[in-house]
């Protein structure tokens, strides 16, 4: 395990992820850590000269449409469901004091 965690690392992230952890649990976490970070060592390890840089594992693309406006100057009909009405803006009750 090439990866040493200190004691000092374990309290800062128990501080930040707001945990409270036993002296069992602080040195299993080490162990955990390391193996994560030995991992990530071994993933750097890859050859990856041929791989195409990607933001998304499957060819995601956005998809854009005409932007149509259908209904919008139909105001009378719009405002004839408001509960009240004043220069073309509808006219609710209150409701912060």
């Amino acid at each position: 395990m090439a990866n040493i965690i200190s004691d000092e690392t374990i309290e800062y992230v128990g501080i930040l992820a707001k945990l409270e952890l036993s002296a069992e649990e602080k040195e299993q976490a080490k162990k955990d850590m390391g193996s994560m970070l030995d991992y990530i060592d071994k993933l750097n390890e890859l050859d990856t000269s041929d791989v195409e840089p990607m933001s998304h594992v499957f060819p995601v693309n956005n998809v854009f449409r005409e932007d149509i406006v259908v209904n919008g100057d139909d105001r009378e009909s719009i405002l004839a469901n408001a509960p009240g009405e004043k220069d073309g803006a509808f006219i609710v009750p209150k409701t912060v004091e």
